[in-house]
């Protein structure tokens, strides 16, 4: 079927399924598989990572041999990945089967994991690190790629994000054929995507523009006017294909209700990203956003978890941008249990925690846990919030009041967390 995508015109027809493996590469999947399960039953982890990894070690070739023949989605970003890649994947899986790394094993070893479990599967949405974006497109040659915003991380891994976008335009511009759902109201975003031969352009929004005060093509001030901004340069927003008026996601032909069981506008510029990359394959405008509203858990993110007389919503945030857009998800002042690590996989450099707007947290009654709960205790009393300290979190829950609770972590925080509530509950049982 060809649809007709906003800005971008005809699209591809659908895939005529998988190519068929040479005898190494399927030795290498093999093994790879059979890691990965040797992994789960001795209770390691999902095994995603290192079946992916023993794959890629015997046939440094099998993302590119796994994803030939298939309609691949790489969705892309600072934040939101994970949870756009589901909304995505909810959406293309009613034109067909489905890979999707839906655990978030979001580099190369996670991708060909994904695609080694699903090997009928006509499409892909692979969820993928922006830093490794440039290298896992090379191998893919993706059909869409999802560009959902350029903030900083982890300031010990990645300082410069101008770097990374130049980074990845330089990807993109090496793949022609590749359609861009680009976010227009990030500058880092569209001077990436202005690389790319086909773009649509969403009005997705971005809550956090600390990173994107200076062009990332010369360097001068950038100027805002609502809803607008540009630069002396001649960079400026492009004019949107799609837009988000309310609950509802807007292009010049049509308008669809954003249902989505997901909570704040963070969530429903994902949902609309979603839909604009849904189309891109084919996928019709209104099947994939009735769709959209099968996703309720991703990964754990919004799960609630029932702990005594206790209701805990889990929610991830990583990074000032993280923070700012959970701003439109805590909505009412329920008590807040705030958990920070300081792994490898979250960064080191806990600085960021200065740039995250806590003063807007008004009156909730916050407690502050993790491994750096004393970085984030200092944080939290120059925002003038009033708050205890107990580093141990489910220590820390013994400190709020039963009920309503939301639960907000970075990332090895929040899984360490899931897990030990998840052994409580099998003592438990």
């Amino acid at each position: 079927m060809v649809v007709q995508t906003p800005g971008v015109g005809p699209v591809a027809t659908a895939p005529s399924g998988q190519l068929s493996l040479g005898w190494w590469t399927r030795a290498a999947v093999h093994a790879g598989l059979v890691t990965a399960g040797l992994s789960r039953r001795l209770g390691l982890g999902a095994g995603s990572i290192i079946g992916g990894r023993v794959t890629l070690v015997l046939d440094r070739h099998a993302l590119r041999h796994l994803a030939a023949g298939r309609r691949v989605v790489l969705v892309s970003g600072t934040n939101g990945k994970t949870t756009t890649s589901h909304l995505v994947a909810a959406a293309v899986r009613t034109a067909g089967r489905v890979a999707h790394n839906a655990g978030g094993s979001n580099m190369a070893d996670g991708a060909v994991a994904a695609l080694a479990e699903a090997r009928d599967a006509e499409y892909a949405v692979l969820e993928v690190d922006e830093l490794h974006l440039a290298a896992v497109a090379e191998a893919v040659d993706p059909a869409v790629v999802v560009l959902l915003n350029l903030t900083r991380d982890q300031l010990d891994r990645a300082t410069e994000v101008g770097a990374i976008a130049s980074a990845v335009g330089g990807a993109l511009a090496r793949h022609p054929g590749t359609v861009v759902v680009a976010n227009a109201d990030d500058p880092m975003v569209v001077s990436a995507a202005k690389s790319a031969t086909r773009s649509v352009w969403v009005a997705a929004g971005a809550s956090w523009l600390g990173d994107a005060t200076s062009c990332p093509r010369c360097g001068n001030t950038l100027t805002f006017t609502e809803p607008g901004w540009q630069c002396s340069c001649g960079l400026a927003r492009p004019a949107p294909d799609w837009w988000i008026e309310g609950s509802k996601a807007c292009t010049a032909d049509a308008v669809l209700p954003l249902d989505i069981r997901l909570p704040g506008q963070v969530n429903r510029s994902n949902a609309a990203m979603a839909i604009a990359a849904a189309c891109a394959v084919g996928v019709p405008a209104d099947q994939a956003a009735a769709a959209l509203r099968e996703v309720d858990v991703v990964a754990g993110r919004y799960a609630v978890v029932h702990r005594g007389e206790q209701e805990l919503r889990m929610l991830l945030a990583k990074n000032p941008a993280g923070w700012a857009g959970m701003l439109s998800i805590l909505g009412e002042p329920r008590p807040l249990l705030v958990i920070i690590n300081a792994r490898e996989a979250d960064g080191r450099d806990t600085s960021w925690l200065w740039d995250v707007p806590f003063e807007q947290f008004g009156s909730r009654q916050v407690v502050a846990s993790g491994e750096r709960a004393a970085d984030l205790g200092v944080r939290l009393s120059y925002a003038g919030l009033e708050h205890r300290t107990v580093a141990d979190p489910l220590a820390a829950l013994k400190a709020l009041p039963a009920g309503q609770i939301d639960v907000v972590a970075n990332y090895t925080a929040f899984h360490q967390f899931r897990r030990r509530l998840g052994r409580e509950r099998e003592v438990a049982g």
